[in-house]
């Protein structure tokens, strides 16, 4: 298992927040021990000179390999944390997207591998789901930024 810690820098990332009714897609994120201490939804870092709009579309086609549509306007979240001892900083764009791929959605989990080649899981969540195991949805502020979303 890898030992994660933020950079020590404010990153710039975007997510994509793609639905099947009312449940977000999601990948899980594990403390030191794996435990799964919260599910974030699937994005990542913007590339120097890249648009939020064309590091979507790569971060998507690089994890699920398929294309994506905008199809929400864009939010600004900012996002100051803690993660074992370490400070994080970012900020993230997040817009509502639809899956290229149609069978995603029929999906329970969907496996796939990070830039470094971590294997990692993305699950469709219900807001009622992630509370009744006490599992944070990150980043912070999204769960606000959501408040349309119904169980």
């Amino acid at each position: 298992m890898a030992i994660w810690r933020p950079p020590q820098q404010i990153r710039v990332k975007v997510i994509g927040l793609a639905w099947c009714n009312d449940r977000l897609l999601a990948a899980e994120v594990e403390d030191d021990s794996g435990r799964i201490k919260g599910v974030r939804p699937l994005g990542g870092a913007i590339e120097f000179g890249e648009s939020r709009e064309e590091a979507l579309h790569r971060e998507f086609g690089e994890e699920l390999e398929t294309d994506i549509r905008i199809v929400g306007p864009w939010h600004l979240l900012e996002n100051i944390y803690e993660h074992h001892g370490s400070i994080g900083h970012e900020f993230i764009f997040a817009a509502d997207i639809e899956l290229a791929d149609a069978s995603l959605y029929e999906r329970d989990e969907i496996h796939y591998s990070e830039f470094d080649e971590t294997a990692a899981t993305a699950r469709w969540f219900g807001r009622g789901s992630l509370r009744e195991v006490g599992i944070d949805l990150y980043p912070t502020g999204l769960d606000r930024l959501l408040s349309r979303w119904r169980d």
